[in-house]
């Protein structure tokens, strides 16, 4: 059930049961095609929700460029997709990778390779597709079989999008993934004006059938395209017994500065070109496809180059792990991660999208479960949050909040109907986190910021204590202690101590606290090599 968030396309076909090929079917390959959906920087993000989990997954889909791949004119596409937060900390670890070339007149695909890296297991396969006639396979060992008139999982995705989508026509196509190959149709069942995250849209909708597959049909698999000439799935759902599985479009882009490609003989690292090498461990790779633009991370200007971040003390892709330790317990009763995710137009606004998962380990459920999501939604110029998403279980307590704040006007609106009032400037548990890592940390400076906690504004101080060098890791590393008390009358009942370095990243490295269960203190897990 889990390899439905593995991509956005194979949620359309890893559900479905495999069938025998059927080459005589080739309604899409006959069908007329379009172009539209092909344009060299268009990039779609995506969150998918499953059951009570309100963000599951996030996946990007990519068209790269355009140029001669492999001896052949061709279109780069390419998926990254990423499990968050709970799912990916305690039920399925994905963070893979789609790199897929197919011909700009046709969109069949002719190479197509999988970077996947699943819990402990990585694997990285390429595979040839649709080779003409007399055409040898590229030699590599990753290559594996040669198949004609298939389409991988994001070419199929792309070429249901080329189609005319006419009100009820049905198209079928193969889907070739490893041994197996999908036999299934798309039906366009009729039009919808549907509202989803980046506002109303026109809609196509579409239903994915199995053949003579009772079992498969059983998923009601439905797609929504815009009615225009893109085509863009702006809404996917599977039903599944342990509950629905919704993928809905979160930002749509087209990224028109691309800097040229890398002569592949610069590139000593990979001697394949074409292909993408995993990242080393321990390095957290971008987003595929962030090199397409030489400053990703921006609103378009009126040039439509997007405008550079603030100088921030964080980076697109820097995740934070920690581990949680009760009293002087050698071991781990839990663990933290933070992440700073892509950069893009959510909810119609440019921003950064802030994760943090919390999860307390089997020894720690039986102290006080903890199992937390919170996804912020930040401006990109200002840190300050316009969307919070919290799915929280601490204890007996249960709480899955959606806000949405509107920092001019000092208002936040709760799903539940509740509206808060809050100063202007006000931020959530998560961008408060980062954004004092911009804020002035000389010794005895008082900052103070408003904090949006239990459907309440407060004051949050942050006072710079002292300079002292901590142990952490097996390093010495210079930091500054920062005490963090509320404006409450017992705003320091929790002694909260937060060790940020000292060095250009402010990394926060240690995080203590006073509870019931006694003292609680919170390490990060992997210290980098050199802290400047």
């Amino acid at each position: 059930m889990l390899n439905a968030f593995a991509t956005l396309f194979v949620l359309l076909a890893l559900l479905l049961p495999p069938c025998a090929p059927a080459q005589s079917r080739s309604a899409v390959t006959a069908s007329p095609f379009s172009s539209a959906p092909y344009q060299v920087g268009e990039r779609l993000s995506y969150t998918v929700s499953f059951s009570s989990f309100p963000t599951a997954a996030h996946v990007e889909l990519l068209v790269t460029g355009r140029g001669t791949y492999f001896g052949r004119e061709g279109v780069e596409l390419r998926a990254h997709v990423e499990t968050t937060g709970v799912v990916s900390a305690a039920l399925y670890a994905i963070n893979n990778d789609y790199i897929t070339y197919v011909d700009p007149s046709t969109g069949l695909p002719f190479r197509a390779q999988q970077i996947v890296r699943e819990g402990e297991r990585v694997a990285d396969a390429a595979r040839d597709f649709n080779q003409p006639a007399g055409a040898s396979a590229i030699p590599s060992k990753q290559t594996a079989g040669a198949f004609s008139g298939a389409f991988d999982f994001v070419s199929a995705l792309f070429r249901l999008r080329a189609l005319p989508l006419a009100q009820g026509a049905t198209y079928a196509l193969a889907v070739q993934n490893a041994d197996t190959t999908y036999d299934a149709e798309l039906k366009v069942t009729g039009r919808e004006l549907l509202k989803t995250n980046v506002g109303s849209s026109n809609t196509i909708a579409t239903q994915l059938r199995v053949r003579a597959n009772s079992s498969a049909d059983a998923y009601r698999l439905r797609v929504n395209f815009t009615d225009d000439a893109r085509h863009i799935p702006v809404l996917v759902t599977a039903q599944h017994s342990a509950g629905e599985i919704r993928a809905e479009l979160a930002s749509a882009e087209i990224l028109t500065a691309q800097p040229p490609a890398p002569a592949v003989a610069s590139n000593p690292v990979n001697p394949m070109p074409g292909i993408l090498l995993p990242p080393r461990p321990g390095i957290v790779p971008p987003l595929p496809g962030r090199a397409v633009n030489p400053n990703p991370t921006g609103t378009p200007n009126n040039a439509g180059v997007p405008a550079p971040l603030p100088d921030l003390p964080f980076a697109v892709g820097e995740q934070l792990n920690y581990n949680f330790f009760i009293g002087g317990a050698a071991q781990p009763v839990g663990s933290a991660s933070l992440q700073v995710r892509a950069r893009a137009k959510y909810f119609n606004r440019d921003g950064l999208l802030l994760s943090a998962a919390i999860l307390t380990s089997p020894e720690g459920q039986r102290l006080f479960p903890v199992n937390d999501q919170i996804n912020s939604y930040v401006d990109a110029a200002t840190l300050l949050p316009f969307r919070t998403e919290l799915s929280l279980l601490e204890g007996r307590r249960r709480a899955r909040w959606t806000i949405s704040v509107d920092q001019p006007t000092g208002n936040a609106l709760f799903d539940d109907g509740t509206r808060v009032e809050m100063p202007l400037g006000t931020h959530d548990l998560i961008s408060v986190f980062y954004a004092l890592r911009s804020f002035d940390l000389s010794v005895g400076k008082r900052n103070a910021v408003s904090l949006l906690l239990n459907k309440r504004p407060r004051l949050l101080y942050i006072v710079a204590i002292k300079r002292e060098t901590i142990l952490l890791g097996g390093k010495q590393i210079p930091a500054v202690e920062l005490s963090l008390t509320t404006g409450d009358p017992q705003g320091d009942r929790l002694g909260l101590r937060l060790w940020v370095s000292t060095d250009k990243r402010r990394l926060p490295l240690r995080l203590t606290a006073q509870t019931p269960l006694g003292p609680v203190r919170a390490d990060l897990a992997i210290i980098p090599t050199t802290l400047e």
